[in-house]
């Protein structure tokens, strides 16, 4: 409960309901609060007899900061949105034509197998060799034109079955390009056979966190903060991600940061729903913004926050000031309570029978108990 005290202007001092001006009559002092009507301090604290005609105002209700009282929390403001960025409609990832690494396998054992037939028909296979291999002795007729045919045919076919041999693994995939076209994306584990004059790059498509050095934001009031995030992202679409984008890890930061300028990030425990509803905001944003990318990120969510060094040692104070209030108003509330309840059993129960001094009496002392119990100074 918060209270306000407040005096009786000059002019009005010594002034009743029906009492002349100018009598001498003593100045009233008022305690107010959101729930009754002015209540004269005198009646509580005061050992003259008379008693003192004080006019009462209606029902104040006054709400003050820092008291206590949690303020409304206001509608979130919506974020203006940015436009999206544009990319190539046929840049889309496709599948790419690859074959099973045993067709490599086969292609190579071929390809060796016609060289060491080339070499035997022309003779410049050694007999230890040949009879190894099981292949009759043949002397040859010379090394000619058809000779390098068939050398060039084994070589090319070996090249090509053993050069495109690739392991596919779980979470990585290659994008595969010639002559600066999208040929598609390979996908598949296992042992493969790709083109192997098409170039590859390898690209990550696990799920992947990120978690950001401190960047600057601002909370719901202004105030600077340096606030660090953890994104949870992975690579969607490989083609977008690595042939429509310079860099899409840093293009990712810099969505994250720009979010961060747009949308205000509140301290953990604040009124407006804390890191929650920022996190929600900024999850929105950077998935949008990295969508057309083929970048999808699950989750944007503020891992520390913590004001400016410029700002802090202000807004320290300032939350210290707030925490003393409120636990000021708490304890008065517990203390007003607290002798009411003891004044009305004693006089309901019968246990004391009180007139108008000694009740005044009575919750002097009870008051300065209980606030000294609490450890306050009266």
């Amino acid at each position: 409960m918060s209270t306000t005290t407040s005096h009786t202007p000059p002019e009005s001092e010594g002034q009743s309901d029906g009492a002349a001006p100018g009598a001498g009559v003593r100045p009233a002092r008022l305690i107010q609060n959101e729930a009754t009507t002015e209540i004269p301090v005198h009646l509580l604290f005061r050992d003259g007899p008379d008693p003192v005609r004080v006019p009462l105002a209606p029902a104040l209700v006054g709400r003050r900061q820092d008291t206590g009282e949690r303020p409304r929390p206001g509608r979130p403001v919506p974020v203006r949105r940015r436009p999206l960025p544009e990319t190539d409609p046929e840049l889309a990832e496709r599948p790419a034509r690859v074959l099973p690494g045993a067709a490599g396998l086969l292609a190579g054992a071929c390809g060796l197998t016609g060289a060491l037939v080339t070499t035997w028909w022309a003779g410049l296979l050694p007999p230890p060799a040949g009879r190894a291999f099981g292949l009759p002795a043949y002397t040859g007729s010379g090394f000619g034109l058809a000779h390098w045919a068939a050398y060039a045919g084994s070589g090319l076919l070996g090249a090509a079955g053993f050069g495109g041999l690739a392991r596919g693994r779980a979470g990585r995939a290659w994008v595969l390009g010639l002559f600066g076209r999208y040929r598609g994306t390979v996908r598949r584990t296992g042992l493969l056979w790709v083109n192997p004059l098409l170039p590859r790059r390898r690209v990550d498509v696990r799920l992947r966190h990120w978690r950001s050095e401190a960047m600057p934001a601002v909370d719901p009031d202004g105030m600077a903060l340096r606030v660090v995030v953890l994104v949870v992202w992975r690579v969607r679409d490989t083609a977008r991600a690595l042939l429509g984008i310079d860099d899409h890890e840093t293009y990712l930061r810099e969505c994250v940061e720009a979010a961060l300028a747009r949308v205000p990030v509140e301290p953990a425990g604040g009124a407006r729903g804390g890191t929650t509803v920022a996190g929600d905001a900024l999850t929105r944003l950077v998935a949008e913004e990295t969508a057309p990318v083929g970048v999808e990120v699950f989750s944007v969510q503020p891992v520390r926050v913590e004001y400016a060094p410029e700002v802090a040692a202000a807004v320290h104070r300032r939350r210290i000031a707030a925490l003393d209030a409120r636990q000021r108003a708490s304890l008065l509330g517990s203390v007003v309570d607290s002798v009411e309840d003891t004044v009305t059993r004693l006089t309901t129960r019968g246990l004391v029978e009180l007139d108008d001094y000694d009740r005044k009496v009575l919750v002097r002392d009870l008051t300065v108990a209980f606030c000294s119990g609490r450890g306050e100074p009266v």
